[in-house]
């Protein structure tokens, strides 16, 4: 009996059909790819962490630990407010481009590996490849989080990961940390008339965030500096500001949401404690001396840990080797990596498509850029039938 197949392209449109928005769930999507895995006989496990929403763990091959993975998240950024020239969940080709939201971040490194399927389960493989297809991604990375306890429980841990955002196939090995703090200002509210009676939430929260401003630039000036990332250094950056009710008010609460993104030498929990620290030295004595119950809370929201393949790992080699690259990169922004190498798993970024083209209006992936991937995946399959890199 005959078993379906599709090329990526044709898998590509599939998946973009999906609007897996990350406010969205994804269920629909992991129904169609179950489906397509049933009908090649490829086992899979299912994991998440409810909410509408669902990681699939696939294994191609012997059904072990060991093997590589192939990592790749589904869910998408929101298109509000983006002016798409066309529906942004119909892909659509123009000029050697293919359009559509995820193509590039990254149904498109998705769809090469389902398309991959009936080819790699004809191989007869003697170590496994495992598909990882997670969710929420764009978020909070949960999951990853949720897959990485799967894999505890299943005990079939692969011995090496891809993850494969768009790279343009060149590999990266490293890429910075990133912990998201919710800052909390706590005033006492009066009428504007009396400032001294009351404590001013927004004015800490401005102490505070000048403080912060400060530190960004102590990072840029001083470091300490890694050199492969652009900025070279640890960044700290605010990114939203709330507070105060109307003007004649004493704001008594104020918010800001800030992040540090950090090289391997820091440490952004240890920079919570230096903020937390600095406000208790700085600016909480003198709102205690109007109201004791005043001050400020911090709340970590979420955390990316930082990746770091070392340059001489078999991994780097094999995946240099796999897509012809002589160089390897580093990066500033976050992906699952960090978290499935703090699991213990050596894992490297390579995938097709241009980081640049993500999370904006016609992100789109060049058709070429699929072709390296789809030859990327046939030249792993070799290797992992036992046979010399095409």
């Amino acid at each position: 009996m005959a078993h379906p197949t599709m090329t990526t392209t044709e898998m590509l449109a599939r998946l973009v059909a999906f609007d897996t928005t990350s406010r969205n769930s994804n269920l629909e999507l992991i129904g169609f790819v179950r489906a397509w895995l049933d009908s090649h006989g490829v086992p899979y496990r299912i994991s998440g962490r409810g909410e509408g929403k669902a990681n699939l763990h696939a294994i191609i091959g012997p059904r072990t630990a060991g093997g590589i993975a192939l990592s790749g998240h589904v869910d998408t950024v929101p298109v509000d407010g983006q002016a798409w020239s066309s529906d942004p969940f119909t892909l659509r080709e123009e000029g050697g481009r293919l359009y559509g939201r995820g193509s590039a971040d990254m149904k498109g490194f998705v769809a090469a590996c389902l398309a991959a399927v009936p080819a790699l389960q004809a191989r007869g493989l003697a170590r496994p490849v495992h598909l990882f297809i997670t969710h929420d991604e764009e978020t909070d990375m949960g999951g990853a989080r949720s897959l990485v306890e799967d894999l505890q429980e299943s005990g079939l841990r692969p011995a090496m990961c891809v993850v494969g955002e768009p790279s343009l196939m060149q590999p990266i090995l490293a890429h910075k940390g990133r912990l998201a703090l919710r800052v909390v200002a706590r005033g006492t509210a009066g009428h504007s008339s009396q400032p001294a009676q009351g404590v001013n939430a927004i004015y800490a929260a401005a102490a505070a965030i000048g403080h912060i401003q400060n530190e960004a630039r102590r990072f840029a000036g001083q470091g300490p500096f890694e050199a492969g990332f652009e900025p070279p250094y640890t960044t700290a950056h605010v990114g939203t500001v709330q507070g105060g009710s109307i003007l004649n008010i004493i704001p008594e609460r104020a918010e800001f949401v800030m992040e540090w993104r950090t090289i391997p030498a820091d440490d952004y929990f240890a920079e919570v404690e230096r903020l937390r620290a600095w406000l208790a030295a700085e600016l909480e004595p003198a709102m205690h001396a109007t109201d004791p119950a005043s001050g400020f809370t911090l709340e970590v929201m979420d955390w990316i840990p930082g990746m770091a393949l070392p340059p001489e790992h078999e991994l780097t080699a094999l995946v240099k080797q796999l897509t012809g690259s002589n160089s390897v990169g580093k990066v500033s922004y976050g992906t699952e990596g960090g978290l499935y190498e703090q699991a213990g798993i050596p894992t490297i970024v390579c995938g097709p498509g241009d980081i640049a083209q993500a999370h904006k209006a016609d992100e789109f992936i060049a058709r070429a850029q699929l072709d390296a991937c789809d030859a990327f995946i046939r030249r792993l399959a070799d290797r992992l039938a036992g046979k010399a890199a095409a």
